[in-house]
Order: structure tokens, then sequence, then C-alpha cells
């Protein structure tokens, strides 16, 4: 027999049937997580890395950018998202697994494909979990300041880049989140429900009493940058959507998947939409907007002044110390299960998909995801880390609506749960709103980018290429 190409070595697939056969059995090396989760669960863990991934600070860089209209830069970014949604609820419904678009994408596109995409994933989750806990170490300090009039010094709350030493609070709460995941996906997954459930009654708590303060006036000019800034503004939100893409990664860990997964990710997409809007809306109305640029806890500042006293201050600032810590939790979930999956093709060492006897979790994965976090959130600073968020998410998100159109053409008689309305339609404008969003990210972010790919081709090429479990044996 002929030797294959190089060609087809890179793009070869790996059968959904096979995929969906790796989650039965149990083994204590590769081993398979447990199916715990329902719906319920599972759309609280989209809302909760979703909510607070950015609303509780985001509005600091992306005001300046638009201006007021930046409630337009969130419809932009939800209507994106929501096109996005469509396509995961569709190939979540097919291939029921964990990896998220990793493994659609391995599905779909093929091995160098899903590889890339993996490693966006992995950017995209890890840069996330740093950001949230980057403006969690801001709520905390305003929470104390507002408590008991202390300040954790800025040598040790920020980042060498923005003026300190490190952010260890931020290091704190990821320490914690891991310790937390370690225990079980079940476990992470009721506590991050009471959380969710707090995180949403804080953010209308501020819209309630924000709207009260509503002046039309701080509404002009509506958008001082034109179309340009909203466009912008939308790019660098954009990661604040990623809780769609941490609900797949789930695949393995729900009953009745091809159910499960559809509801859950829209679900969430209609919660987070109507709450986020509602917190734009009301944070631009009561504040001007030149306010706005490097206020730190912005939201628990706009409460502050609009009452005239502190305990509305001091309830939104608790709030956003428990929602971030939820958000945190499920964005560094969600990277630890793309590492497992990952690993059980042999795209990376097999540590990552060793799942613990006793609990069922990636166990030494989390403690390795940790580290990693731990080490962006205490030494990068904020704004590189938003941008580098986005960036990872919106790539994932197109090779997810090109997945689905693809599956329908090389599969259309698999079974699918759900299927995107308005096909074809609907994924061609997905990935449209995608690279729109993309070309709105600044140059610094493209050139980190590609220096995190370039890595990713080292270990491709040394490593993943020879080691891939889909490699034929000749």
């Amino acid at each position: 027999m002929s030797a294959p190409s190089p060609t087809s070595q890179l793009f070869r697939r790996k059968p959904v049937a096979t995929m969906v056969e790796e989650t039965g059995g149990a083994g204590p090396e590769g081993g398979t997580l447990a199916r715990r989760m329902g719906v319920g669960q599972l759309m609280g863990l989209g809302i909760g890395a979703t909510i607070g991934t950015g609303i509780f600070f985001v509005m600091s860089t992306a005001v300046p950018e638009a201006g007021p209209a930046v409630v337009l830069s969130f419809v932009l970014a939800a209507i994106t998202a929501g096109f996005t949604a469509l396509c995961y609820a569709e190939l979540a419904s097919a291939i029921p697994v964990a990896g998220s678009s990793y493994s659609y994408a391995y599905a779909t596109l093929g091995e160098v494909v899903a590889y890339v995409v993996g490693w966006c994933l992995v950017l995209e989750y890890a840069v996330s979990s740093a950001a949230v806990s980057v403006g969690w170490s801001e709520y905390l300090n305003q929470l104390l300041d507002d408590t008991v009039g202390l300040r954790i010094p800025d040598s040790l709350s920020s980042a060498p880049g923005a003026g300190g030493v490190v952010n260890l609070p931020a290091v704190v709460l990821v320490t914690l989140c891991a310790l937390l995941l370690v225990r079980g996906a079940s476990e992470s997954a009721r506590a991050n429900a009471v959380m969710v459930v707090l995180k949403i009654v804080v953010l209308l708590f501020f819209v309630a009493v924000a709207f009260t303060a509503f002046d039309a006036g701080n509404l002009t000019p509506f958008a001082p940058l034109g179309a340009a800034g909203i466009g912008v503004a939308a790019s660098s939100i954009f990661f604040s959507f990623i809780g769609l893409d941490a609900v797949s990664t789930a695949g393995e860990e729900v009953r009745d998947p091809r159910r499960t997964l559809p509801r859950a990710i829209i679900g969430a997409l209609v919660v987070v939409t109507v709450v986020y809007l509602l917190v734009a809306l009301a944070a631009v109305g009561a504040q001007a907007a030149g306010a706005f640029e490097g206020q730190e806890a912005g939201l628990a500042v706009i409460l502050q002044d609009v009452t005239g006293s502190r305990w509305p201050a001091i309830v939104l600032a608790a709030g956003a110390v428990i929602s971030i810590f939820s958000v945190t939790l499920v964005t560094m979930y969600g990277q630890t299960r793309i590492l497992f999956a990952m690993s059980r093709d042999g795209m990376i060492p097999s540590l990552f998909s060793r799942v613990d006897r006793r609990t069922l979790t990636p166990v030494r994965g989390t403690v390795a995801v940790a580290l990693f976090v731990g080490v962006l959130a205490g030494f990068v600073p904020l704004d590189f880390l938003i941008d580098l968020t986005s960036m990872g998410t919106l790539v994932a998100f197109a090779v997810v609506s090109v997945g689905v159109m693809v599956l329908r053409r090389t599969q259309p008689d698999l079974t699918r749960g759900f299927r995107v309305p308005g096909y074809p339609v609907v994924p061609v404008l997905s990935v449209a709103f995608c690279a729109y969003l993309l070309s709105g990210l600044p140059g610094i972010t493209w050139a980190l980018f590609a220096g995190w790919l370039a890595v990713a081709a080292v270990v491709y090429v040394t490593y993943s290429r020879t080691h891939s479990k889909l490699r034929e044996v000749r």
C-alpha cells in the first residue's frame, strides 16, 4: 500500500461514531466523564460563564470607543453570538462529546484545522479566565474599601504593566476555582447555579437603581466615533459571550445531550442578551460617557454616585465578587475539557485526559490549567487579555459555523437533535459577522495571536503529528 500523502494526514477526520463511542467506557487512564447534568445546570453553566465575563468591567473600555452607542455594540455582538449559537446547537446535538468546536472541527474539517481551533480555545479560555480574575480583583478592592476602609496595595493587586508587581487576588481566585473543580463537575455546577441566581439579582438591582437617575442628555452625542467606534467596541466586548462555547464543552457530562445541549445554548443566549442590554442602557443613561474611561469597578461607582450612599455600591461590589468567581470557575472548567479532548486524541500529552477514579475529573489537567491561568492573571494587564479572548472566541465561532455547512454535505443523514433554521443563510451570516468583528481588533492582538499559532505549529510538528490517535499505521 502507498503511504498516505502529507495533505491527507493533515486533513484526516475523526468519525462521529468513534467520538460518541469514546464516551461510553470507563478506564483509569483515559477514562470518561460522568453524565450528571440536566438542562437547568447546563444552562446555568452558560449563563455563569457569560454574565460577569465582562459586563461588570468592560464598560470602562467599550464606552470610550463607542460612546452611548455601546448599546448598539452589545446588539451587534449579540446578533453575531445568536447566529453562532444556532450553529453550536446543531453540532452539539449531532456530536454530543467534550471538546466543543475542537471536536466539531475534527469531525468536519480535519485534524490540522481542529488542532488550530483547539489552540484558539485554549487561548480563549485561559485568557478569559485571567481577564475576569483581574476584574474580580478590582471589585474586591472596591468592596474592601466600602466596608472596612482598606485596599490591597497596587503593588499586590495589579500586573507589572498596570503599575504593580503581581495581582495577588486574581491568583487566589484561580486557586480557589481549581480546588472546587477537582472535587467534581456536578458539585461545581451546583455551586455555579447558586452564584448565577445571585448575579442576575444583583444586576437587576443595578438596573432598577440606575434607571431612577436616567438622563437622556447623557446619550448625546450618541455615537461620537460613528459606526467604526461601534464596531471596535463590539469586537472588544465579544469575549463577554464566551459562555456559549462553555456549554458545548460539557457534551459528555449531560443527560440526553442531543436535546439538552441545544436547549441550554439557546436559553443561555436569550437570558444573557436581555441582561446585557438592560445593564448597558441603564449605565450610559445614569453616567456621562466621559466618566467611564479608566473607571475601576464602574457599576459600583455609578450606584454610589446615583444614591449618594455606599450600601448600594457595597451590594453591587459583593455581587460582582460572587459573579466573577462563577465566571472564572466555568471558563477554567471549559478549558480543562478542551484539553481533555485534545489529549484523548493524542494532540497533547496524556496527563490532560487522565481522570481521577474517585471524582471522575481530570485533576492533573486542572492543576496545569490553574498554573497557566494564574501566571496570566497575576502578571498581564487587563486590556491585552480582553482582546486576545475576543480573538480566540471569534475564530472558534467562525469555524463552528463552517463546520455546520460541511457536515450537512458530508453526513446529511447523521442524527441531529436540532437543525439551524434558515440554512445556509444563518451559518454564512455567522461567518461574515465574526469576520467583521475580527477586523476591528488592534494590530498588537493579531501579532500576539500569530505568535501563539507559531508555538502551536511547533508543537504539532514535533509532537502532535506523530502521536495522533488517527495516524495511519502502515
